[in-house]
């Protein structure tokens, strides 16, 4: 009589396969886009963070099996199940600020020599503050920045990373095909939201999004570089008149 084998292990839940990873951010997409389409003009960036927001808790702390910081949503500790520890959380977050503060003096000098060609706009640069700084920046953060974070780089990435391997390792961070594909799931899932070609060139600021959560192993950084970026830009687009 030939020895049992063992079956091989099914995916666990902190373990989605691939067609799960890809179902869920399918169906997280349609959703967003059918909220940002029909929920109040003044409602609808907060309705849209907050299916985000959902999803990723449902998809991923919500369980027992899981912490946040496997999908890199300990945020500091703040996400996490202990008790928050404030010395931490105020170092990370001083870590995640110095990196996007690296990465915008990096990329943002090119980024408005691409701005002017690409837009070509009717006049020079003058620039003019936002009718409320305060809310722009705490919008900028919390209502978009760290719903598409959490979601894209948090659950989707790191989900995509489970099945397909990073193998490439890029000034120390592990990238692979998954850092790619969700990349280019944030580009379509911007132009459902608002149906134009131009959107999909978000997949290149994506790159950095998910290089900086592969380097650092969190949302973090990633986060707030996110929201510079949409300040950045809205910032230009004002200043050379263009809607914002």
């Amino acid at each position: 009589m030939n020895a049992p084998t063992n079956p091989a292990p099914s995916p666990t839940p902190s373990a989605p396969t691939l067609r799960q990873a890809l179902l869920a951010s399918f169906v997280v997409s349609a959703a967003v886009a059918v909220v940002s389409r029909f929920a109040p003009k003044n409602y609808a960036a907060t309705a849209v963070g907050l299916v985000f927001l959902g999803a990723t808790w449902f998809l991923t702390i919500r369980r027992d099996d899981t912490h946040a910081a496997d999908w890199g949503l300990a945020l500091g500790g703040l996400l996490e199940r202990d008790a928050i520890d404030w010395p931490k959380l105020l170092k990370d977050a001083a870590i995640a600020l110095i990196w996007a503060l690296v990465f915008a003096a990096v990329f943002f000098p090119p980024f408005y020599f691409g701005y002017r060609f690409f837009w070509q706009p009717s006049r020079g640069f003058a620039f003019k503050w936002p009718s409320n700084v305060f809310d722009d920046v705490a919008g900028q953060l919390f209502v978009i920045a760290l719903p598409e974070e959490a979601f894209y780089r948090g659950y989707l990435q790191s989900a995509l990373e489970r099945v397909w391997a990073p193998k490439r390792r890029i000034l120390g961070a592990e990238l692979g095909f998954g850092w790619l594909v969700s990349a280019a799931v944030f580009a379509v899932g911007h132009v459902l939201t608002s149906p134009s070609p131009a959107r999909l060139a978000v997949f290149f600021p994506a790159l950095l999004f998910g290089y900086m959560r592969a380097r650092t192993k969190g949302i973090g950084a990633s986060m707030v570089f996110h929201a510079a970026c949409n300040i950045y830009s809205a910032t230009l687009a004002r200043g050379f008149g263009l809607p914002v």
